[in-house]
């Protein structure tokens, strides 16, 4: 099986961090020295091991947004933080 080559080549942010320190973050990838994507997986502290993820276009990444918009989040985190 041919090497799997990776370049974070932008940073975005965390999205969480699970007991063992790696965290889900939202970064721009190449992939095989493809144009970078969106990709939003599981990486280890050192970003040497990944998990399963998720590799979007910004039309992609776009689309997943106004489904997210549509769904009326911004009210969710209000009725956590009264409970």
């Amino acid at each position: 099986m041919a090497e799997l080559k990776f370049e974070i080549t932008e940073h975005i942010g965390v999205v969480g961090e699970n007991a063992r320190g790696w965290s889900r973050e939202l970064n721009m990838v190449s992939w095989n020295d493809r144009e970078p994507k969106y990709d939003l997986r599981d990486w280890s502290p050192d970003h040497s091991k990944m998990g399963k993820g998720l590799t979007m276009t910004a039309d992609e990444l776009v689309a997943l947004k106004e489904l997210l918009d549509g769904l009326g989040l911004d009210d969710f985190g209000d009725d956590m933080m009264e409970e």
